[in-house]
């Protein structure tokens, strides 16, 4: 239960953390991959209106400078995870370190996100804000399936 519990919330973190720095290119010519694939399918699904589309726009616009650099320990300190499990010398205590790396990295960058969504939520209607909450739940559900077939073998 612990192990999935950890795994739902990485695969959340790796989306909402994947969302967010999408976003973090909101302000800039350049054009993250898939940015656009998916802002525009979540305002599809959504039913943003224009003016709704253009006060989120803002609020991530503002929270760019806040988000890049939490983005970016996010990813320094997954590669120096990655480091240190591959490493010849790895030890149990230098993975737990980089895994507590990981993890603050992960909480800072929760907190934001916070922030972000107290200022997101009332642009949205309490419909939408519902609809919201089933696609995350329907994220949850699509990583509960992935979880359960670990292990099932490659050949399926």
């Amino acid at each position: 239960m612990k192990n999935k519990i950890l795994v739902c919330a990485l695969a959340a973190a790796i989306l909402a953390g994947g969302f967010a720095a999408v976003k973090t290119y909101a302000a800039e010519d350049s054009v993250a991959p898939a940015r656009g694939k998916i802002l525009q399918r979540i305002a599809e699904k959504l039913n943003l209106t224009g003016d709704q589309k253009s006060q989120i726009k803002t609020i991530f616009i503002g929270e760019k400078d806040n988000l890049q650099p939490l983005v970016a320990a996010v990813h320094q300190a997954r590669v120096g995870l990655r480091t240190a499990i591959r490493a010849g010398d790895a030890t149990e205590t230098s993975v737990r370190a980089a895994s507590g790396k990981v993890a603050n990295a992960e909480a800072d960058l929760a907190v934001e996100r916070m922030k972000i969504y107290a200022k997101i939520a009332p642009v949205l209607t309490d419909a939408q804000r519902k609809q919201l909450a089933d696609m995350q739940a329907s994220a949850d559900e699509f990583a509960d399936n992935l979880i359960a077939r670990i292990g099932s073998g490659f050949d399926n």
